[in-house]
């Protein structure tokens, strides 16, 4: 586990195989820099590591869900811990089914429960916890979490793909609900884009969710514009501590061959890969291994 981001002097961890998004949900705390969620590449069902330390305070059953079209948990769960670092500070964490109790003290890396795919997610959210820094008396709101900044260095020494209009690769996975496409290129850490000073990289879903985050070395400009692809794609609406909040523009279409898709993109402790949403489940049937072109229409 290696640190990935702070509040509030609370430290929370990803797996260094995992990845982390500030802004890649259409939930209020990722749009106000509140939220984080780690990603620790596992399966449903998997026991989950816990990202932060502390003791267990409180845990609460959240639910129920409209029909959602797949299979998914009837019930989510927030499990809320005392900071073991700031104990003025409370921890929510999400989408884990606890093995916890009241009482439990927590590790960073300690087990606290499974993984659940939950009600609140889409047909293409793979297994993550959410994680919000909380005041204790005001614990479980989707409002009113700490500002949370990011721990891990995003300089960007992969400009060689900057100015290009597609981008090639090779399907290494590829499921009913999306692909997995590793990039011919030399990345590390996410997918690069021009700022109108420098780069970032961007965090989000694309164009599906109507914003975005892009990480920078330095705190982005309002106003500032976004290039990908060689088009520009959003313009800066909001920024925090090396992070903008970037509204995507009208009219921005991926496509992998030919076909459109939605993008899925993160922040990698490692090496970076690119998810592939489809319009609906099955709709985008690739073969692994297959050469694939990303490009913008």
């Amino acid at each position: 586990m290696i640190p990935a981001a702070r509040s509030e002097g609370v430290s929370i961890y990803c797996p260094e195989d995992g990845r982390i998004s500030f802004f890649n949900s259409p939930y209020f705390a990722h749009r106000n820099y509140t939220g984080i969620d780690i990603y620790p590449n596992l399966k449903f069902g998997d026991e989950a590591p816990s990202p932060v330390s502390g003791e267990v305070v409180e845990i609460r059953h959240l639910g129920f869900f409209p029909n959602r079209g797949f299979g998914f948990s009837s019930q989510d769960y927030a499990i809320i811990l005392r900071s073991r670092e700031n104990e003025g500070r409370f921890i929510k964490m999400l989408h884990v089914k606890p093995n916890v109790e009241i009482g439990d003290r927590v590790r960073v890396g300690d087990g606290i429960g499974y993984l659940l795919r939950s009600g609140f997610f889409d047909f293409w959210t793979d297994p993550h916890i959410h994680v919000e820094v909380r005041d204790p008396s005001d614990p479980l709101r989707a409002r009113g979490g700490y500002r949370i900044s990011r721990l891990i260095n995003v300089d960007v020494n992969c400009t060689d793909i900057m100015d290009l209009k597609g981008l090639s690769g090779i399907a290494v996975e590829s499921r009913r609900e999306y692909s997995l496409v590793a990039l011919n290129c030399c990345l590390e850490h996410g997918i690069p884009a021009h700022l109108d000073e420098g780069v970032g990289i961007i965090d989000g879903g694309v164009p599906h969710y109507g914003f975005f985050g892009i990480h920078a070395s330095r705190t982005p400009k309002i106003g500032e514009r976004v290039r990908f692809l060689g088009r520009e794609i959003g313009s800066v609406v909001s920024v925090y501590e090396g992070m903008g909040l970037a509204k995507i523009h009208e009219n921005v279409v991926f496509r992998l061959n030919g076909k459109p898709v939605r993008l899925s993109l993160y922040l990698f402790p490692s090496t970076p890969i690119v998810k592939v949403i489809p319009e609906k489940p099955g709709d985008l049937p690739l073969k692994r291994h297959k050469e694939v072109k990303l490009t913008l229409a």
